[in-house]
């Protein structure tokens, strides 16, 4: 019999799975604020998986896709130990902000500390209490405010575990970056935690196709550790295109965007993007691709400033062809357990 996992004071059993609250500091109003936490704990030893999401607090994609997960029948079967973190910048979370009431960026206050700033002691009581428990982690994000993201996987392609973590998500675009000072994944990285991030979508919405390719994600990352069995008849990997670096192009002037390129489209160095013209039409200015490339993240909102982000290029030694790269969102038979109505 394996040994039980601790987290926030409660003790989870071999076979047992429980809704843990890690405290945090109470609000100002005298209420008690907490990290709420799922632990399901194996009967058979394997990885300790985290999935967290809503680091910043209006990124909402990756809580639906954890509700998913977690509603999966043989979840309950798991070798190792899952550990959800639906929300995990709570604060953020309740004001519908990207940011801490101190208007600090959590993903910027790793490992933090616990007398440090808000932000600090978050991200310290997440090391702690559900980091420090973990053999593994995958970090769920959306696109900045009126940004949209196409499906990808982030990831320090350096780890062998977590290169395998990566190409187990269904995407057409894997980044591999480096590690971001302050970031949870520089500070995982630290601890020898393999962690990947799947950015899709945009921030305060739902999105249908990003919430379906993460839940495949998670469950194929888990066969792909062993936490899961792999299927008999699976299907190959699409072989994402892995991109060595990416570059933003941003607005020759302030005005009114006019985006001719779409989210995931193949673009070549110095085509045009869209054009950026005043109200009049008098001064038109256009938005020219800086490398070739895959468009894997644009503004949604047409009133730019000059300088602002506007279209996020991705960028190969090879990009090849990606027609056909769009992805198949249904899940694979063993995820349709529970059918539910799609967000529309």
């Amino acid at each position: 019999m394996r040994a039980p996992i601790e987290i926030g004071g409660v003790v989870v059993k071999p076979g047992e799975r429980a809704t843990i609250d890690v405290p945090l500091s109470e609000l100002y109003t005298h209420t008690s604020l907490t990290i709420p936490v799922q632990v399901i704990h194996g009967r058979e030893d394997g990885p300790r998986l985290f999935v967290c999401a809503a680091i910043h607090g209006d990124e909402i994609n990756g809580v639906e896709i954890i509700r998913r997960v977690l509603r999966l029948k043989y979840m309950l079967q798991i070798s190792g130990t899952l550990i959800a973190v639906p929300v995990v910048n709570v604060y953020g979370f309740i004001n519908q902000s990207r940011y801490l009431p101190d208007r600090r960026d959590l993903n910027r206050s790793f490992p933090g500390s616990e007398t440090g700033s808000m932000a600090a002691r978050l991200s310290h009581v997440f090391l702690k209490e559900i980091a420090s428990k973990s053999t593994h982690g995958i970090d769920l994000h959306t696109a900045a405010i009126h940004r949209d993201n196409l499906p990808q996987v982030r990831a320090y392609l350096d780890d062998e575990v977590t290169k395998r973590m990566a190409h187990a998500f269904p995407v057409p675009v894997i980044l591999n970056t480096d590690l971001v000072e302050g970031s949870m994944r520089q500070a995982l990285e630290q601890m020898d935690i393999s962690v990947i991030v799947y950015e899709a979508g945009e921030a305060l919405r739902f999105n249908e196709d990003s919430i379906r390719i993460g839940v495949k994600g998670i469950v194929s990352a888990m066969r792909e550790l062993g936490m899961l069995p792999k299927l008999k008849s699976h299907k190959a990997n699409n072989n994402p295109l892995v991109a060595e670096s990416s570059t933003w192009v941003r607005a020759p002037q302030g005005g009114i965007l006019r985006a001719t390129t779409q989210l995931g489209a193949i673009v070549e160095e110095n085509q045009i993007l869209g054009i950026v013209a005043d109200p009049f039409g008098e001064k038109e200015e256009k938005v020219i691709a800086a490398a070739s490339g895959i468009v894997i993240g644009r503004t949604n909102i047409p009133l730019v400033n000059e300088g602002e982000a506007l279209f996020h290029i991705a960028r190969f030694n090879d990009a090849g062809s990606v027609s056909g790269k769009k992805q198949e969102i249904d899940p694979d038979p063993n995820l349709k357990t529970q059918a539910e109505p799609p967000d529309v």
